[in-house]
């Protein structure tokens, strides 16, 4: 069952300090594992000679991988995804880049530096409230086309895409709660004429 999340829409970057050890947080949204991956590598090279490059990234309700880059196991990585998910995010990639002050913090002291590192930098964060919701396709004749456009990009659910083919079909974001509300109204909009299928499940902002 899909539930809300919390995302991000751009780069979020953040420094604390531990024992004269320097963390710096950098959080991006990441729709994909690709995308988390990319942006830990842009990370890496623009920071290629730190101590450590650590990551987490949760991505959908499935995927939440964390990597401790050389930090004893659990210390980094695991703490990171922890933070992640405690605030509910997803969709989300967070790189921790450690420069090493001269002084061992131990474990418990890795494990809250690097948790820190990451909450610090998401309360300076304006997330996005992402809510379930349906991709519900909408097929009606060419000759209501037009209008059925023009009213359904008046209405408050997104357009995703139209195609064109026998049939002019448009795909419409609708929340979970108003996908049935969303079909009277389209039926009525034209006297029961349009093919309303409900598709994939998918997010949308709020």
């Amino acid at each position: 069952m899909p539930v809300p999340y919390l995302t991000l829409t751009s780069v979020v970057e953040h420094e604390t300090e531990a024992k004269r050890s320097r963390f710096i947080c950098a959080l991006a949204p990441a729709r994909s594992v690709e995308e988390a991956i990319a942006f830990i590598g842009e990370r890496r090279q623009k920071h290629p000679g730190a101590t450590h490059n650590c990551t987490a990234y949760v991505v959908g309700q499935r995927v939440q991988k964390g990597d401790d880059d050389g930090e004893p196991g659990g210390t980094a990585g695991t703490p990171m995804v922890q933070a992640l998910v405690g605030r509910g995010f997803s969709d989300v990639v967070a790189v921790v880049t450690r420069y090493f002050g001269g002084t061992l913090l131990g474990a418990g002291g890795l494990v809250r530096a690097y948790g820190s590192a990451v909450t610090e930098t998401l309360d300076r964060a304006e997330p996005v409230r992402m809510v379930p919701a349906r991709v519900v396709r909408v097929a009606v004749a060419h000759d209501q086309a037009g209008r059925v456009e023009n009213d359904l990009r008046a209405s408050r659910h997104p357009v995703r895409e139209v195609t064109y083919a026998g049939e002019v079909t448009f795909a419409v974001s609708v929340g979970e709660d108003e996908v049935a509300p969303f079909a009277d109204w389209v039926a009525t909009l034209t006297a029961g004429r349009a093919r309303v299928d409900v598709g994939e499940e998918i997010h949308v902002p709020a």
